[in-house]
């Protein structure tokens, strides 16, 4: 990953967990334990879209799968 990529995620990780720190400070644990899963999937989405995808092969292009030579 790239400098402005690795940035983004760290500073999208700390506010989703910062927020859930600061409710948990407030004494909303009942709400922090039920919103939890959104936290985690939040940032497993954001790290998701952030990492690079390797091309898709060619239309036509044979893999050598088929028996072909």
């Amino acid at each position: 990953m790239d400098t402005r990529k690795t940035a983004i995620l760290a500073i999208a990780t700390v506010v989703v967990f910062g927020w859930s720190t600061v409710m948990a400070a407030m004494g909303h644990a009942a709400a922090l334990a039920s919103l939890a899963p959104v936290l985690g999937l939040t940032v497993q989405q954001v790290v998701r879209a952030l990492r690079t995808r390797p091309d898709p092969p060619a239309a036509g292009v044979p893999d050598g799968q088929d028996g072909a030579r």
